[in-house]
């Protein structure tokens, strides 16, 4: 069960991580009314982010062999 929990986890996080690069590139060619929601967007995925990194931490989870 825990093998697949990582491999949940990291399934997870490597969408997070594809949808942030995706955000950034749009940018570059999104008008004004885009580019608000795009910077929205960017936001919450790394609000996301930072709250799992800070939860492996308190559950001492080494963020690097889960991918964050």
């Amino acid at each position: 069960m825990e093998k697949r929990f990582v491999e949940y986890l990291q399934d997870v996080l490597i969408s997070i991580h594809e949808n942030i690069h995706e955000a950034r590139e749009r940018k570059n060619f999104a008008d004004k009314d885009e580019l608000d929601y795009i910077e929205g967007k960017l936001m919450a995925y790394n609000e996301v982010l930072a709250i799992l990194r800070m939860s492996a931490k308190e559950f001492d989870i080494p963020s690097a062999e889960i991918g964050l």
